[in-house]
């Protein structure tokens, strides 16, 4: 398994999706999206679902954390659901049928659930999985470990523990009714810091003859 293996979608909406990351969110925000989509991908293939709306998740994946950042920001909304209205006003130019626009907010709001059906929505399950792999470091030995090392070295995690960690403690105070509450007193902070990525992470940077502080 490789990301070259990984074809990104070359639609008006994948790409449109990606500018908003990158003109918005901060550089370890987007890394963290962009991972998120990579492991997708990979548990669709060591999961064995067939049948994915690549493009849908790919789009997903990338604006699923948007609604942390203050352009995007909602006062009463949770983060997930103002990220995921983002992701139906851009489907919405690139001419997406309202039923599909309508699958982008349901599979952002569900990445934030304690887990999904795969049965009941496919791409809400993997971009589930997907975030809880590079937050919270759930089933870190599901992936081929080249595999994992290849996509920490292109998108390195950088500041998100830290980040995220504040963001999301920013949310649960603000929007306390919120997922952001349940991530907090779930104890997302401690796992974000003991998340086994870091020292893969840590090892790719070792075994490139980079010193490790």
């Amino acid at each position: 398994m490789r990301i070259a293996d990984i074809p990104v979608p070359d639609t008006l909406a994948a790409r449109g999706a990606l500018a908003l990351a990158q003109e918005y969110q901060s550089p370890a925000l987007t890394a963290h999206a962009v991972r998120s989509w990579l492991w997708a991908e990979a548990f669709a293939l060591v999961d064995g679902l067939s049948g994915i709306d690549h493009e849908l998740l790919y789009v997903s994946a990338v604006l699923h954390d948007i609604g942390t950042v203050p352009a995007f920001d909602n006062h009463a909304l949770s983060y997930e659901h103002a990220g995921g209205h983002v992701g139906i006003a851009l489907t919405a130019g690139a001419g997406w049928a309202p039923e599909r626009r309508a699958r982008v907010l349901d599979v952002i709001v569900r990445h934030n659930w304690p887990s999904v059906d795969p049965e009941m929505d496919a791409e809400g399950y993997l971009l589930e999985t997907a975030t809880g792999l590079d937050i919270s470091g759930a089933r870190p030995d599901a992936l081929p470990r080249d595999f994992v090392r290849e996509v920490l070295t292109a998108h390195p995690r950088g500041a998100i523990a830290a980040e995220f960690g504040a963001c999301v403690v920013d949310q649960a105070q603000r929007k306390p009714d919120t997922a952001a509450r349940r991530l907090v007193d779930g104890g997302v902070l401690d796992k974000l810091s003991a998340n086994p990525l870091e020292r893969v992470a840590e090892e790719g940077r070792e075994g490139a003859g980079i010193r490790v502080s």
